[in-house]
């Protein structure tokens, strides 16, 4: 099982108490018990559960599917080649756990723990890899983690509470973060919400905590078929905008074949 790989680094939501793994639940020493899904996914909210909607199953499959034809295989490659000495690793709003699962291949020895608001999510990130784990929790609010826990954190079009990463972040990690360009998916401006205002707000929101250490400008042109470029809107933003029958509308469309700009930054992080 994944999370015995990763348990002693998770921590109850309830008392910060540490956790371990005893059957079918994860339990710590003041009787607070959490049960581990029949997917293999552990839910750590704690009390009040969360206001914060994650991606629905048809956003993931979108999402799933256009991942697997390779269409953003490059960002995959960089983000891994930044984490090249990575023993554990934390990805933030993991999704379908698809870029966990290249981290982890690219590194044999390390494990991975994604995490997730959608319980969703987490039945695909328990799946992404064997040396991968996943628990369902708010990245806005306090993360169920031990201090110093991770030699890499990183998000991918993520979530960034940087107070938490940089608590759970290890001495001499790093942090990677995946950010728009301000002409990705150009072609589908029109249809993609694009935050432009991106890489200001992550510079505000790390300044104090981390520095720069590096950035690597990942561009190309992507391929796609009407239906892929469909999937590159539902998997985003917008789809939590478009129902099915706007998206159907969306892709007819659509030409047939596409070439669509793919711009993003992969900046590495070290704590200050």
């Amino acid at each position: 099982m994944s999370l015995d790989l990763v348990v002693d680094r998770l921590r109850c939501p309830v008392c910060a108490g540490a956790l371990a793994v005893e059957s079918a639940a994860v339990r710590c020493a003041s009787g607070h018990s959490f049960d581990i899904a029949r997917d293999g996914y552990v839910t750590l909210l704690g009390g009040g559960g969360t206001k914060v909607f994650g991606d629905t199953p048809a956003m993931l499959a979108a999402r799933a599917d256009f991942l697997a034809a390779g269409h953003y295989q490059p960002i995959a490659d960089a983000v891994s080649h930044a984490m090249s000495d990575a023993t554990s690793i934390l990805e933030i709003g993991a999704g379908t756990g698809y870029y966990l699962g290249q981290a982890l291949d690219a590194q044999p020895s390390a494990v991975g723990l994604g995490f997730d608001v959608s319980k969703a999510s987490a039945r695909r990130i328990a799946r992404a890899h064997t040396r991968a784990a996943a628990v369902v929790a708010d990245a806005w609010r306090d993360w169920p983690f031990a201090d110093d826990a991770f030699s890499h954190v990183m998000s991918v079009f993520a979530p960034r509470n940087a107070a938490e990463i940089a608590r759970v972040l290890a001495s001499g990690g790093a942090y990677v973060v995946v950010t728009p360009q301000s002409d990705h998916l150009v072609e589908l401006l029109d249809r993609v919400r694009v935050d432009q205002d991106k890489a200001q707000r992550l510079a505000q929101t790390l300044e104090g905590r981390f520095v720069l250490e590096s950035a690597e400008d990942v561009r190309f042109v992507a391929e796609m078929t009407a239906a892929e470029a469909g999937q590159a809107v539902a998997m985003g933003p917008s789809g939590h905008h478009l129902d099915v029958s706007a998206l159907r509308a969306l892709v007819s469309s659509l030409p047939e074949m596409m070439h669509v700009t793919v711009a993003v930054n992969v900046g590495t992080y070290r704590a200050v």
